[in-house]
């Protein structure tokens, strides 16, 4: 595969009921950290990976991340996932990617709007190397955050993910996917949702790792899960 063709996908649609009153007019990627919305840090550090050709699902006040953005923004081209104009919500993660799926390709990127990783580099090894394992997700996972100290998923010595271990690390939203865990017999959404089903991404993943098709590393670089105003104004405080 040319690796300067994969695609990703910034997760956008969720209503950030813990950052209200904030985003009970503003959608939570476009809350800025360090004068730039939250989700144009992956935009751009995607972008500079090389990788610009982007799918943004939305739903609560998409409309505003679609006129923040538009169709381009500096060499990156968007299409949008109107998840709320479509369906009247949300469709979570992995409703969200079947519907999208025909756009994306073979393998490609997902991340959370909303998280914080400034430090880290979407870089077309990461992608050669999860091209070649044949498996159909590979994570990143990072250390345990206060608010969530029993984390997710842990890593085997092989480098495989495991939901079930004793040292646990949290899942940073950074994924590699192959376009076969969206897709029967792992995922029973009919192709490109039509329904518009929604359905949560855990479970996949936790069935794919039983018979060891994701793998996952640890990232320890700069990471927040941007979950309460609070810690926006830590962050802000923190880069200012």
């Amino acid at each position: 595969m040319t690796t300067r063709s994969t695609k990703a996908m910034i997760l956008a649609a969720g209503r950030g009921e813990r950052m209200r009153p904030l985003t009970d007019l503003t959608p939570k990627p476009l809350l800025e950290v360090a004068g730039k919305p939250l989700m144009q840090w992956p935009m751009e550090a995607l972008a500079a990976g090389g990788f610009t050709e982007l799918v943004v699902n939305t739903a609560w006040l998409g409309d505003q991340i679609a006129a923040r953005f538009g169709k381009r923004h500096g060499a990156t081209r968007i299409v949008y996932s109107h998840e709320g104009r479509d369906f009247g919500g949300a469709l979570e993660t992995a409703g969200g990617i079947v519907r999208v799926l025909p756009m994306l390709g073979a393998v490609f990127w997902v991340v959370a709007g909303d998280v914080f990783a400034p430090d880290f580099t979407f870089t077309q090894e990461a992608v050669r190397r999860f091209a070649a394992s044949g498996r159909l997700a590979h994570l990143w996972l990072v250390p345990n955050p206060p608010h969530n100290p029993q984390g997710d998923f842990g890593i085997a010595p092989d480098g495989s993910a495991l939901s079930e271990c004793a040292q646990k690390h949290t899942f940073s939203t950074i994924a590699l996917y192959r376009a076969e865990l969206f897709r029967a017999p792992h995922c029973d959404i009919e192709p490109g949702n039509p329904r518009g089903t929604k359905a949560a991404l855990a479970p996949l993943l936790r069935e794919a790792m039983k018979t060891g098709h994701v793998s996952a590393e640890l990232y320890t670089g700069r990471w927040a899960d941007v979950g309460t105003p609070e810690r926006l104004a830590e962050l802000n405080q923190e880069s200012g």
